[in-house]
């Protein structure tokens, strides 16, 4: 199916950000989607900080971008916008590096008060970074994901209907738009140069 990259903007390595987008993770998985996570917190402070665009780190990041056919892009909400780790990230790729992708935008906070992070602060970037189309995203309250005894994600049933929609829609959305892509190349393979 798909190439998607997962993108979680918490700088926490308990993040409650990074457990539901690798629940999603799975979920996309089974859909038959190749999924990879990039955790920026992992990512060199002294490259994210200092705008090296030519750490390694930095290149394979945004090489990452480039491979992936959509993006889901997840970060904990700080005074009502995304977290500033995301943005050094997101500062460092090229202007255009979402052009051509489907991109699922998805937050988590402590209160609704930041519900509209995602399209005030959150949409605008992405957009200006050439998304060809961001699908409807959502906001979880920190409180609606917690952890089971496994360590796996326990998401509250109500907050787990409504992500289980946005990811199918992203689902389907990066289906409709690979399918013309892959019967492109395949034409494009088959024609003498």
């Amino acid at each position: 199916m798909a190439a998607i990259l997962s993108v979680s903007g918490s700088p926490s390595a308990t993040s409650r950000t990074a457990r539901l987008l690798r629940h999603l993770d799975d979920r996309l998985r089974r859909q038959g989607h190749d999924v990879i996570p990039l955790d920026v917190r992992t990512l060199p402070a002294d490259a994210l900080l200092g705008a090296d665009f030519r750490h390694p780190a930095i290149v394979e990041a945004t090489a990452q971008f480039e491979r992936a056919d959509g993006i889901v892009v997840g970060t904990p909400v700080y005074k009502a916008a995304y977290s500033g780790l995301l943005k050094s990230l997101l500062d460092l790729l090229p202007q255009y590096a979402l052009a051509g992708k489907t991109v699922l935008p998805l937050a988590t906070g402590g209160s609704t008060a930041h519900v509209l992070a995602i399209d005030y602060a959150l949409r605008p970037v992405l957009s200006s970074m050439g998304a060809a189309h961001i699908v409807p995203g959502w906001f979880t309250l920190d409180k609606e994901i917690a952890i089971g005894e496994d360590g796996t994600p326990v998401i509250a049933p109500s907050a787990a209907e409504a992500l289980a929609q946005v990811t199918d829609q992203f689902s389907a959305a990066l289906g409709s738009r690979t399918a013309p892509l892959a019967g492109r190349t395949a034409t494009l393979a088959a024609t003498p140069a």
